[in-house]
């Protein structure tokens, strides 16, 4: 019998990683690996720790995930899939509290900025920052927390044994977070394949972004994203991150085969079959 792929995750068991771990490989029973960083996934798939990877990208509250970008850049792996999970962030606290009983709120960051407006909304609550949304839901139960309480998932409610005092708390209702799947190798199998991420970087002259762009256009290339992304090493300059989407494949190969002399570096960071919203 084949041993459960191990799928490397930002946060603990119940998170919103997880879950999408759970939902994009099944019905495949996998083993989960968590990690507390971002560059932690990203080390575990390059060193053969785990055979993928699962990481947020870009919410459609919060923004883009800009340092996820430039990790795809710097280390050798590849996007192979994506997928679209629904967010609902809820208030989570060991039972028998209300919203009244709480003075400090912790989580992710991103779900901490999801959720402004209900912080806002009650003063008295202390927003403080932790690695992962389940991780803090999990230290309130482990260190039996009272008057603090989680920003996190039912999943990690019904995990953890704690209440939801507040339910939906994120500032608008429809609100989703793009994930991308990573492995050490592309994907081979690209029948299905209608979307990629691309990073170049231009010449410095004038107008080089709008001839790129043309190219796409004359061959029914669609951008779907279109993202400047700082170069650590580098502060003055950045390179240009591209999502494209189309239709028929060799429309997409022709128009890499333009592009790429008409830039100073150009990474295709992965092939693979657009997520369904």
């Amino acid at each position: 019998m084949n041993p459960k792929p191990v799928i490397a995750i930002q946060g603990g068991p119940a998170s919103f990683h997880d879950v999408v771990a759970q939902q994009y490989f099944a019905p495949t029973e996998i083993q989960s690996l968590p990690c507390m960083t971002f560059q932690r996934v990203f080390a575990s798939v390059k060193n053969g720790e785990s055979d993928f990877g699962v990481l947020a990208i870009e919410n459609s509250l919060a923004g883009s995930i800009l340092g996820n970008y430039s990790l795809l850049h710097d280390y050798p792996v590849s996007i192979i899939g994506e997928a679209y999970l629904p967010i609902e962030q809820n208030l989570l606290a060991l039972p028998g509290q209300s919203v009244k009983d709480i003075r400090v709120v912790r989580s992710h960051p991103m779900a901490l900025l999801q959720c402004s407006n209900f912080l806002e909304e009650h003063p008295h609550l202390q927003a403080l920052e932790a690695a992962d949304t389940a991780e803090s839901a999990r230290e309130i139960r482990e260190n039996n927390l009272t008057g603090v309480a989680a920003v996190a998932s039912r999943a990690a409610a019904a995990r953890y044994g704690l209440d939801i005092l507040e339910e939906c708390i994120q500032n608008y209702k429809d609100n989703y977070t793009r994930f991308l799947i990573i492995s050490r190798q592309a994907a081979k199998d690209l029948s299905t394949a209608n979307k990629a991420s691309v990073n170049f970087r231009l010449h410095h002259r004038s107008g080089e972004l709008a001839k790129i762009l043309d190219v796409f256009r004359d061959l029914n290339i669609n951008l779907s994203l279109i993202q400047s992304i700082p170069i650590m090493s580098k502060p003055s300059e950045f390179t240009i991150l591209l999502d494209l989407e189309w239709d028929n494949y060799e429309d997409f190969k022709a128009a890499i085969a333009k592009v790429e002399p008409m830039t100073v570096e150009i990474k295709i960071l992965g092939i693979y079959k657009r997520g369904v919203k």
